[in-house]
C-alpha cells in the first residue's frame, strides 16, 4: 500500500472521529479516540441485536411453515 493511500485512510478514520492525529516534526503521531470506538463499538451492537431478532423471527416462522407441512402431509 502507498504512502498516500495510508494518509487518505487515516484521514478518513480522522474525519470519523476514530483516530487523532498531530504532526510533530517529520512525523505524524496517530492516536485512537476511546469515545469514537465506543459509539463503533455500540452501532455495532445494536445492529447485531436487530438481526438476531430478525433471524429469530425468520426461524420461528420457517418451523411453523415445517409444522404446518408436516401436518398437511399426515392428513393425507
Amino acid at each position: 500500500m502507498s504512502l498516500p493511500a495510508v494518509l487518505q485512510h487515516l484521514a478518513v478514520l480522522e474525519t470519523c472521529g476514530l483516530i487523532s492525529s498531530e504532526k510533530i516534526g517529520r512525523e505524524r503521531i496517530c492516536r485512537v479516540e476511546p469515545e469514537g470506538l465506543r459509539l463503533v463499538s455500540q452501532w455495532i451492537n445494536d445492529r447485531q441485536i436487530e438481526w438476531e431478532q430478525r433471524l429469530d423471527r425468520l426461524g420461528a416462522y420457517l418451523e411453523t411453515l415445517q409444522r404446518e407441512g408436516a401436518d398437511d402431509e399426515s392428513s393425507r
